[in-house]
């Protein structure tokens, strides 16, 4: 497995910008819904015109967040590594080619000294901070890093991100608050938070171009194991979703942000069967349509 300062980004770099003529699609997914990109889960969408036909609580979340970044960005700031061009310039690297290929300003990028194999993002979406943990870049290859933080960028060109913040927040300080006034918030978050994952999953097959890393990239999260990775058998890891299905105990999904494991990996290969990924990827033409895709996806996805 590749280690931070050994990845071969100039290859990546390299090979992703071959098969991009034109620099990435920036807007060339966006119109036909309102200005929303139309690789977006729609219940994703559907979620986020809620919140922002809330024209109060959509002030009141971004005051909040905007009162809470600055302390969020001076803790990473004293911290964490700083990612830049004069600073583990070929992480910077594989940030700006993603941003490149969303059409969104390079995000700024920490690397965080924490072995939980994980990533982030949080701020605003005017102004969206990235956060690596260092046992992430340990466990993965460059093109899985690429998929991560492709999501990650997917997350900012769908204005999550103070969405994000803001249930972050919540789950925070619900130790400090009494714990019944927020939980409705917390719950519709959260219900919003399991679509939007699906809409990021999506950004990342698109920057990334290879359906097989993206899934393979998270179910690395579920094993976490630098040994066992050769032997992971990933149709036999899907099979868990069947048991699932069948379990009381999926509906505890609801208090989660994150679909379980095996769900977001069936949604990325319906994904993967749509004309829109097939035309991106160069497989040709032909494929679902989108619509076709969020149908088979809420299948998959829901809870109750």
């Amino acid at each position: 497995m590749a280690r931070a300062g050994n990845l071969d980004f100039h290859g990546w770099l390299a090979s992703q910008n071959s098969a991009q003529p034109n620099g990435g699609f920036g807007g060339e997914y966006s119109g036909e819904h309102g200005g929303e990109h139309d690789y977006a889960y729609v219940s994703d969408r559907q979620s986020r015109a809620v919140f922002e036909s809330a024209k109060p609580m959509m002030r009141a979340v971004e005051a909040v967040v905007r009162t809470f970044e600055p302390v969020g960005k001076t803790k990473l700031l004293g911290g964490s590594v700083r990612v830049g061009p004069k600073q583990l310039p070929r992480v910077h690297n594989i940030v700006e080619s993603c941003a490149l290929t969303l059409g969104i300003t390079t995000p700024t990028t920490y690397i965080v000294n924490n072995p939980v194999i994980n990533a982030s993002t949080f701020g605003t979406n005017d102004s969206a901070v990235i956060m690596i943990h260092s046992g992430l870049v340990d466990h993965l290859s460059d093109d899985e890093l690429a998929a991560v933080i492709g999501h990650e960028c997917g997350h900012i060109h769908n204005n999550h991100v103070t969405y994000l913040t803001a249930l972050h927040m919540l789950t925070f300080a619900a130790g400090f608050i009494v714990q019944w006034i927020d939980i409705p918030a917390r719950l519709f978050l959260n219900a919003w938070s399991r679509r939007a994952e699906i809409s990021a999953d999506r950004a990342s097959m698109l920057c990334v171009r290879q359906a097989d890393v993206c899934q393979r990239s998270v179910t690395k999260l579920a094993l976490g194991s630098l040994k066992l990775y050769e032997d992971l058998n990933h149709d036999a890891f899907l099979e868990q979703y069947e048991e699932l299905r069948q379990r009381i105990g999926r509906l505890g999904e609801v208090f989660n942000d994150h679909p379980w494991l095996p769900k977001r990996v069936l949604a990325m290969r319906v994904f993967e069967k749509s004309r829109l990924y097939r035309q991106r990827a160069g497989l040709g033409k032909g494929g679902l349509s989108m619509d076709d895709v969020d149908e088979q996806v809420h299948k998959i996805v829901k809870v109750l």
